[in-house]
C-alpha cells in the first residue's frame, strides 16, 4: 500500500490552508497533504475578492458571525504583521443620512459595543465631515476595526509556512472509502488518508456528491464586480 497521511485537505483556498495550519498547530507531527487543482494557491474565492476585514458591527451579539469578526480580524492583524504583509486599517463611516435612520444607527451603535469592537466614536455632522468631508448625514458611527489585506498574500504565507505537503495541478477526479483509509484519485495519482477535509469552496457540494453524500444544500455561484480607484479619486 501506498503512504498513507493523516489528513488530506481538498482545497488550497484559504480555508483549506488554515484548516491545515490549525490542525498542523494542535496535533504536533501530525502528517498533512492538501490537494489542489490549480497550479497555485489561492485562485477561486480566496484571490477574487474584495480583501475586507469586516468589524463585527452588524452582527447580532453572542452570535457565531459576530464572534468570528471580530476574533478573526484581529488575529488576520496579527498574522500580518508577523509575516509583513501589507494591512490598511482604514476603518469606516456609518452614516444616517436623515432622521429616520438615527435609530437604526443606535442599534449599530448598541451591537457594536456588545461585540467588543474598540474604540467606536458616535459623530455629529460637523465632526463627520472633519473626518471624512466628502460625506454628508445628520449622525455617523466611526469603525476604526474595519480594514483591508490581500488575502492572495495571506494564503501565500500560510502555504510556505505550513508543515504539509501541498500538491498542486491535482484535481480530484473520485473518493474512495475502504476501511480506515479513504483514497482521493487525482489527476496526478492516488492520496491516501485516514481522514478527508472536504474545503473545496463553491467545488465542496460537488466534492461532496464525489464521496457519496447527499449534501442537504447546493452551492449557486453568482459573480461579484470590484473596481480599483483611479490615482485622481484615491483620497475620496
Amino acid at each position: 500500500m501506498s503512504h498513507i497521511h493523516d489528513v488530506a485537505i481538498i482545497g488550497a483556498g484559504i480555508v483549506g490552508l488554515a484548516t491545515a495550519r490549525a490542525l498542523a498547530e494542535q496535533l504536533r507531527g501530525i502528517d498533512l497533504v492538501v490537494v489542489d487543482k490549480e497550479p497555485q494557491v489561492a485562485m477561486h474565492q480566496t484571490g477574487h475578492n474584495s480583501g475586507v476585514l469586516h468589524s463585527g458591527l452588524y452582527y447580532r451579539p453572542g452570535s457565531l458571525k459576530a464572534r468570528l469578526c471580530v476574533d478573526g480580524q484581529r488575529r488576520m492583524g496579527e498574522f500580518c504583521e508577523a509575516h509583513d504583509i501589507p494591512l490598511r486599517r482604514s476603518g469606516k463611516v456609518v452614516v444616517a443620512v436623515e432622521a429616520a435612520e438615527i435609530a437604526r444607527l443606535d442599534e449599530l451603535e448598541r451591537r457594536g459595543h456588545a461585540n467588543g469592537l474598540r474604540d467606536l466614536m458616535r459623530l455629529d455632522p460637523s465632526e463627520l465631515r472633519e473626518l471624512e468631508p466628502h460625506v454628508t448625514g445628520v449622525a455617523a458611527l466611526h469603525v476604526p476595526e474595519s480594514g483591508v489585506t490581500d488575502f492572495g498574500l495571506v494564503a501565500d504565507a500560510m502555504a510556505k509556512s505550513l508543515p504539509a505537503t501541498i500538491r498542486l495541478g491535482s484535481a480530484v477526479e473520485g473518493i474512495v472509502a475502504k476501511g480506515e483509509v479513504t483514497t482521493l484519485i487525482t489527476s496526478t495519482g492516488s492520496v491516501a488518508a485516514r481522514l478527508v477535509v472536504n474545503c473545496a469552496g463553491l467545488h465542496a457540494d460537488r466534492v461532496a456528491v464525489m464521496a457519496g453524500v447527499d449534501p442537504p444544500a447546493r452551492i449557486v455561484p453568482f459573480r461579484g464586480e470590484y473596481f480599483v480607484l483611479s490615482e485622481s479619486a484615491h483620497q475620496l
